[in-house]
């Protein structure tokens, strides 16, 4: 271990610290620019933009690429424009807040269509218009580090910085819902204040219509001055605590009952409630309009029966259900599978039904795979859906929407739908539910 540190001191040490000029050619998948030394080694930029040049300093090498941050912009895109964030260039949690909002969503398309074309080997017959929502205050989920650092005598709160070790020293959030992106310092005030300060690693927050739920990670317990201060700032705030000693199942609210935690998706009079811990999408005027246009792209009939893999607690299934005569969740997560049943059960809804299954592992000996499907919604993590769609029965699905997280692996299944399965890629288009992040949200049709 000792004569691998000593490797590493000796990597840093061979850095060229120099400041030196770069001519911007584009931009990469993850937000920053793209140059060429004079010898034609590629050099990935933070905060540097397509057509600048721009004076940097050497951050990283390896054989292929080098990395590097902007210290002066000496000549700025028209595209650039004033971050509005006190934070940005130093938190990860943003890399495009100095790109314009209507390029950045143009600079995702490009990612989506570069993806489908290297990787597939698939075009879309059409492109989407894009689909943007709210671009500031939009994050209603998300997970903050906390870290107690005694050289400065404070503890720190907030997303990565951009250098994955260090918690960023956040002030404010203008991504993260209000209510929480500007208590921040208060959040940061209250840990350095606990007994348990240097034992909290993490604290989660989400959001639903009528309740904040914070859920606060502690590796020792809390004693009666900690659990006191916990309930103060909570009321304080409007906020529901949380404590979590161990893995997800140990949640438990502070004190007392706790509250009921619900978003409501009024075009189809569906209300979904969800655990402090549970998967929602994170903006949530751009998940209405998403549901929208899935259901529009899947071109839906009284009588079909539709299958949602991945369907979480039944964000898309729901509204399905709504609309034809029978729709079949399945997901990977038992508790989440209880959730979709009661939302359903709540809803008044006995045409949805439920399944948990690993949709990673073979899945052809069970009753719903053998069904008999109209149509398939596809909303899998960032893997893919590779694997359950080598085994699907789909010769009689005529319709497969796919909603991506990654363009990568709707990529990879794509040319799989097309080149090895005998659909056509209709069309794809992205989604900004992630604005000023790189995050590419995406959603593509695949028709016989």
């Amino acid at each position: 271990m000792a004569g691998l540190f000593a490797r590493s001191l000796r990597h840093v040490a061979r850095l060229d610290r120099t400041p030196f000029q770069l001519q911007i050619l584009d931009l990469s998948h993850d937000g920053r620019g793209v140059a060429r030394r004079d010898d034609g080694k590629a050099v990935f930029v933070a905060g540097a933009l397509p057509g600048e040049t721009v004076v940097v300093e050497q951050t990283a090498r390896s054989r292929h690429f080098d990395e590097a941050r902007t210290l002066e912009v000496l000549d700025a895109s028209p595209d650039r424009v004033q971050p509005r964030c006190p934070h940005f260039g130093t938190c990860g949690g943003c890399v495009l807040q100095h790109l314009a909002e209507d390029r950045q969503i143009v600079a995702k398309q490009r990612v989506l269509l570069d993806n489908l074309e290297r990787i597939g080997k698939v075009a879309p017959g059409t492109v989407l218009p894009p689909l943007t929502a709210d671009s500031w205050g939009y994050r209603r989920k998300g997970r903050f580090s906390v870290r107690r650092v005694n050289k400065k005598d404070k503890t720190l709160v907030g997303f990565r910085e951009q250098d994955p070790r260090f918690v960023a020293e956040l002030r404010e959030c203008h991504t993260v819902i209000p209510e929480i992106g500007m208590k921040i310092q208060a959040l940061a005030a209250l840990v350095d204040g606990l007994q348990a300060r240097e034992q909290i690693p993490q604290i989660e927050f989400i959001a639903g219509d009528a309740a904040i739920a914070l859920t606060v990670r502690h590796l020792v317990p809390l004693g009666e001055a900690d659990r006191a201060a916990l309930a103060a700032f909570g009321r304080e705030h409007g906020f529901a605590i949380f404590l979590q000693p161990k893995g997800p199942d140990s949640v438990q609210p502070l004190e007392g009952e706790a509250p009921a935690l619900s978003f409501r998706l009024p075009q189809w009079d569906v209300e979904l409630a969800f655990e402090p811990l549970d998967f929602i999408q994170v903006n949530a005027r751009l998940n209405d309009i998403m549901i929208a246009r899935t259901l529009e792209m899947l071109d839906l009939q009284p009588e079909h029966r539709v299958l949602d893999l991945f369907c979480g607690l039944g964000n898309f299934t729901l509204p399905l259900a709504r609309r034809v005569r029978e729709v079949v969740g399945v997901e990977g997560d038992a508790g989440l599978v209880a959730r979709a049943r009661a939302n359903a059960q709540r809803n008044g809804l006995d045409n949805a039904q439920f399944f948990a299954a690993d949709l990673t592992q073979d899945q052809r000996g069970t009753p719903w795979m053998r069904q008999g499907f109209d149509r398939l919604l596809l909303d899998p993590p960032r893997s893919g859906a590779d694997e359950v769609l080598k085994q699907l029965p789909l010769k009689d699905i005529r319709r497969i929407v796919y909603v991506s997280c990654h363009p990568g692996s709707l990529a990879r299944d794509a040319g799989f739908l097309v080149n090895e399965r005998g659909y056509r890629l209709v069309s794809a288009g992205v989604m900004d539910m992630f604005p000023h992040t790189a995050h590419v949200e995406s959603i593509a049709l695949f028709e016989r």
